[in-house]
């Protein structure tokens, strides 16, 4: 070989074994009589060319098998004499691991190579706006993210699946965008399925035309029962100017073209019924595109879509749920029928937890029959649910990144994914006080050290983070009791005031419930002695917030539905419980979407502040707090 034509081999010798096989064989020849490519030394020549095979694992992998000799030869007397040009390996190998060790650290291997990798790494995330993103989603959309620009320096793709304007929505496209910026998701480029409808037109003339597809009007039962027992429909071999006549009336919307589906020729009776004759084009006339209004009568299913603009938008990497697994023979036939580019698939386990489900379709419904405020109700699955309820960003990050991309199906309790963020905010959660105001109890505080007129003083919000800030606390000789802790006071027994000191409780007013109490202050009182230590606030010196405390319950009662379930006959009747209650003065600063720990209840997201509310909407309770409780993960989420 020629030095000119040694020097294009570098960028030949990226591809897969197929492509490179002939250069392989070419260099064995020439090195018959050499030990350098070119000349007595090494040079820029040999360096490139070793480093382009040693970033090749398909042609280690063949010149390690012996076949070549001469080229296997002159690999490894430049792999042992020649150890200079290895840093550069070492290097890439060094930082490939050091990305596995980091996504890997809680557990979750991520210690898979895509293939072709090396040729660039595309990926796309593909959700239907059909609804909000739910945690599901969500998954894909990191897993997509973390292949393309943290494993590998390459692309990810979002595109937006609108191929059926009955149940998509501009909302839904709007909500996916921002949800996906909100979870720090950037895609490199944002297209529409849409965007193709042209040329998924012409592929499915062009598989129409080559036998592959055929027009087909039989009902949609008969087709389904036919489908089942692995029967040929009556159309499945019509002439094909008769089906490419039929898909010009689907086209127009006619009559006769609405009784027609067109179905893609694959088998009658696969044992995989994913394979037998898929529909891959069906009319909707009643219901206008979101994006090209009435210009399109017709629409291409997923199943044929996704594969055939995959590879038209040259994605290399496609990663789907496990739920998919028995369409990939589909996928990879539309493209070998099609002779389109190739595209590498990866499934994943989808995330189960119990007593949900994430299933669109019934998500909507709950939306629809009003069990439910919407689709951020902090109830729901959704990212925009779950964020609502009190997760952080960086909390779902983790914890979706924390399961990796194994194809193993678990359902999963609600703990771990709850535990996670509670170690997100514990560390900056201001510390506030509420009150029940139900039975709630009126202390009076006596002795030497009770005050005189009501005092504020500063506070730290967090007592183990100074950087949170300070607050004011009110103290006062007129005190707020919870009628809980009051019921299990006894007389003369030694309490602690929270955030005070202790004190002696000395007169229970009798009834039930307890109206009143009287404690006598004793700040010399050593709070390790006491059993129990209350939350108080101070009724005068300052101005209690009103608030609403909110908790929830699964939407379900059983663990897993199955297919077979009725959904409507395992809803939980009653998922969420509201309570009045009163908080510290500070609490009025508070806004939508802080996150507190109110002591001895638990960690709260503010859904409202105070200067929340708009013009007339606080109603007969007026202006308050709404705050929705944040499962911890100790006894698992509500």
């Amino acid at each position: 070989m020629k030095l000119d034509e040694l020097k294009p081999l570098e960028a030949l010798l990226a591809g897969d074994f197929r492509q490179i096989e002939p250069q392989l064989q070419a260099l064995d020849k020439h090195m018959v009589l050499r030990t350098y490519l070119d000349g007595y030394t090494l040079g820029d020549i040999d360096t490139k060319i070793w480093l382009a095979l040693r970033g090749n694992r398909a042609a280690v992998s063949f010149i390690k098998r012996g076949s070549l000799a001469n080229l296997g030869r002159w690999f490894q007397f430049i792999e042992e004499n020649h150890p200079e040009i290895q840093a550069e390996v070492k290097a890439k190998d060094a930082a490939a691991k050091a990305k596995v060790a980091a996504a890997s650290k809680a557990g979750a291997s991520y210690a898979l190579a895509l293939q072709d990798a090396d040729q660039g790494v595309v990926t796309r995330f593909l959700p239907e706006p059909s609804g909000y993103l739910h945690i599901g989603h969500a998954k894909a959309a990191l897993l997509s993210d973390y292949f393309a620009h943290q494993a590998y320096k390459g692309t990810m793709r979002l595109r937006l699946d609108d191929t059926n304007p009955s149940k998509e929505k501009q909302e839904y496209q709007d909500a996916i965008i921002e949800d996906l910026a909100l979870m720090g998701i950037k895609p490199d480029a944002l297209s529409y399925t849409s965007d193709y409808f042209d040329y998924l037109y012409e592929m499915c003339i062009r598989l129409i035309n080559e036998g592959h597809a055929y027009a087909d009007d039989t009902d949609q039962e008969t087709m389904r029962d036919e489908r089942w027992k692995g029967i040929a429909s009556k159309r499945r071999e019509r002439p094909v100017d008769e089906n490419l006549r039929i898909f010009e009336q689907m086209k127009q919307g006619s009559e006769e073209g609405m009784q027609n589906c067109i179905r893609a020729k694959l088998s009658v009776d696969n044992p995989n019924k994913a394979m037998r004759d898929p529909v891959i084009y069906r009319c909707n006339v009643e219901t206008p595109h979101h994006r090209t209004g009435t210009k399109w009568k017709m629409y291409p299913m997923y199943d044929f879509a996704c594969p055939v603009v995959d590879s038209h938008e040259g994605v290399t990497h496609a990663l789907r749920s496990t739920e998919y697994t028995d369409r990939n023979p589909q996928y990879q036939w539309f493209l070998d029928t099609l002779k389109l580019r190739q595209v590498h698939m990866w499934d994943f386990a989808r995330m189960n937890f119990i007593r949900t489900f994430l299933s669109k379709r019934k998500l909507a419904k709950l939306v629809d029959t009003g069990k439910v405020w919407g689709w951020d109700d902090p109830r729901m699955p959704t990212v925009r649910g779950v964020r609502r309820r009190g997760m952080t960003i960086p909390a779902l990050r983790d914890f979706i990144l924390k399961q990796g991309p194994s194809r193993n199906v678990v359902t999963m309790d609600w703990t771990n994914f709850w535990a996670s963020n509670k170690k997100e905010i514990d560390p900056i959660a201001p510390r506030h006080t509420a009150i029940l105001q139900k039975d709630v109890v009126k202390v009076t505080v006596t002795g030497a050290e009770a005050p005189a007129e009501p005092f504020s003083t500063d506070k730290p919000k967090h007592p183990k983070n100074k950087d949170i800030g300070t607050k004011k606390v009110a103290f006062a000789s007129e005190l707020l009791l919870d009628q809980a802790d009051a019921e299990s006071f006894k007389d003369g027994e030694e309490i602690t005031l929270m955030a005070w000191g202790n004190a002696f409780v000395r007169e229970i007013s009798s009834g039930a419930p307890i109206p009143s109490l009287t404690c006598e202050l004793n700040l010399q009182g050593d709070v390790k002695k006491t059993e129990k230590k209350v939350t108080w606030l101070a009724s005068k010196g300052q101005t209690l917030v009103p608030a609403e405390l909110w908790d929830f319950d699964y939407l379900i009662t059983k663990d897993v539905l199955q297919e077979e379930d009725n959904m409507e006959d395992f809803l939980t009747p009653v998922t969420e419980t509201v309570d009045d209650a009163w908080c510290d003065g500070a609490a009025a600063q508070l806004k939508k979407d802080d996150i507190i720990q109110l002591e001895r209840r638990g960690y709260y997201r503010v859904d409202k502040g105070l200067n929340d509310w708009k013009e007339g909407e606080e109603g007969p309770k007026g202006k308050r707090l709404v705050l929705f409780c944040i499962p911890t993960g100790k006894t698992g989420s509500k």
